[in-house]
């Protein structure tokens, strides 16, 4: 049951990452989920720390692309802002809008990458897409209403994920130590 949970790779946050680690996995799309991965739900725009990341994962060579559940318009002005394309409504954990996307642009999912903060919208949707996905924890304390019910669910499966030693450290992947 916990293995549709089980994330290629965990890190604290996209930002401690070094954008090398994408391209030595042969990732050239890299989905990033927006809320609580990169900023706040409450930004419109992207912080000066977020633009300065997807700008060097850009500057490598990579596609990246910012995925979220949320509407259109707060999405797509914040991708405008960081210069990035968008999947709004993604409809997490479903994976079609990102199957469909990754087809139409014709992305092959062993080179796609999904970096996101839960296991409950983020992991699931990634794993029914057969993509790669690398679980970070929240960037901010604050949630959405809507993701309350989600993180409780998280928790549980985390602490078990944890404890039989299913949440690999993306250095391991890196081939750094912990």
């Amino acid at each position: 049951m916990f293995n549709k949970f089980i994330p290629f790779a965990h890190a604290q946050s996209i930002f401690e990452i070094p954008v090398d680690f994408f391209k030595k996995q042969g990732v050239s799309v890299l989905l990033i989920d927006l809320d609580n991965t990169l900023d706040s739900y409450r930004l419109s725009l992207p912080t000066e720390r977020a633009v300065k990341q997807l700008n060097a994962l850009k500057e490598s060579g990579l596609k990246v692309i910012i995925v979220s559940n949320n509407r259109g318009k707060r999405v797509r002005t914040y991708a405008a802002a960081a210069n990035c394309p968008c999947i709004n409504s993604a409809r997490k954990p479903f994976s079609g809008k990102i199957k469909k996307f990754l087809k139409e642009n014709d992305y092959k999912p062993e080179e796609t990458m999904l970096v996101g903060d839960q296991l409950m919208t983020d992991v699931l949707a990634a794993k029914g897409a057969h993509i790669r996905v690398v679980l970070t924890e929240k960037v901010v304390k604050e949630d959405q209403f809507t993701t309350h019910f989600n993180r409780l669910l998280d928790r549980p499966i985390r602490r078990h994920l944890v404890k039989k030693g299913k949440m690999p450290d993306w250095r391991t992947k890196y081939g750094q130590e912990q």
